[in-house]
């Protein structure tokens, strides 16, 4: 007999979310005080994301909110440029974001090394506060998220989320944002509870699937695909909506399915046009924060676009995790992975 879905690890860490954003805002309000005030004076001239796994979604969304509200360039820095080709970084006056859950991974470290040197300022995001990424880091920005057990990241994530929008509302002093994420902890516990389970029937026989999202909500696309390969054996591929008809839009067939993601800002109207496409195709098509009537609606909580895919994250923890149980597989456990992995 199967367990229930709130008897594994996953369920369990995710739901705690809420109170981990709460703890961290606390945590972190005066040392984000002190981190603004310093990148005002910088001044950086680009941002340098560095981050694997989760992590890297959690960047995705860092460089459209930073580039999106500061205007300063953002880009994913590739961790074997300095692990294994040990290439010079030229970084004066940019800022390094490291984000991490152990702090733990030798390429993650080799990267932040090279990027110390060559100039740059380097503030990490990272639960274990005691890691060595946090000894090479300038500003240690703890997440606060607790132990984390399940293979399947996904407090931490979101806390890494969080942690960014409080840097950034911090760094440009938006007292709005700032004011949108104290608010995010209550609408993350209503978030937990929004039922997506309309979606188990459609995505218990699937093989492959599209996860679409755009602009900030991309990196929680990103986050999707990769918690349905990880704990549900599907190949799911995040595509941003702008990228789907370049090509991807040619294995959309009949029964398809897609999963689509999006916050009420700039990209909605694009992303509702592109889900009335992929419904007229007869793709399987499951929409959450906005409308298309051909499609599966799932409910979204409401808020800051900024604090929007957040709580869509949430809610899709909690499919990803009954789903993972409705195809006979442990979420906690999958196959051929650990919770901390060292890449050289």
């Amino acid at each position: 007999m199967s367990q229930p879905e709130s008897a594994t690890r996953m369920h369990a860490e995710a739901a705690q979310t809420a109170q981990a954003v709460r703890d961290q805002l606390f945590a972190n309000a005066q040392e984000m005080e002190r981190l603004g005030e310093r990148l005002r004076e910088l001044g950086p001239r680009t941002v340098i994301t560095c981050a694997r796994g989760s992590s890297d979604h959690a960047a995705t969304f860092a460089k459209y909110l930073i580039e999106t509200r500061l205007g300063v360039p953002t880009c994913s820095a590739a961790p074997s440029v300095s692990s294994l080709y040990d290439a010079r970084a030229v970084l004066s006056g940019s800022l390094c974001l490291a984000i991490s859950q152990s702090g733990a991974s030798p390429d993650l470290l080799s990267s932040v090394k090279k990027a110390r040197e060559g100039g740059a300022l380097v503030v990490a995001l990272v639960n274990a506060a005691g890691s060595p990424l946090a000894a090479l880091s300038d500003h240690v920005v703890p997440l606060c998220a607790g132990p984390e057990t399940s293979v399947a990241a996904t407090k931490s994530f979101i806390a890494s989320l969080a942690a960014i929008i409080h840097l950034v509302a911090s760094w440009t002093r938006d007292k709005a944002l700032y004011d949108s994420l104290r608010r995010s902890p209550k609408q993350l516990e209503h978030a937990w509870q929004l039922d997506w389970s309309g979606a188990i029937e459609r995505l218990r026989p699937a093989t492959d699937l599209y996860v679409v999202g755009r602009g900030l909500g991309l990196g929680v696309a990103e986050e999707a695909a990769l918690k349905l390969k990880e704990t549900c054996g599907l190949h799911a591929e995040a595509v941003s909506a702008a990228e789907l008809r370049h090509g991807p839009m040619a294995l959309v067939k009949a029964g398809f399915p897609v999963l689509i993601f999006s916050q009420n800002d700039e990209t909605r109207a694009g992303i509702e046009m592109l889900a009335t496409e992929l419904a007229a195709r007869q793709a399987t098509v499951m929409i959450a924060g906005c409308r298309c009537p051909q499609a599966l609606q799932l409910p979204a909580a409401a808020a800051d676009p900024a604090i929007e895919p957040m709580l869509l994250i949430q809610t899709f923890y909690r499919l990803a995790n009954a789903l993972s149980l409705a195809r006979g597989l442990d979420p906690d456990h999958p196959p051929h992975l650990r919770k901390v992995t060292e890449t050289v």
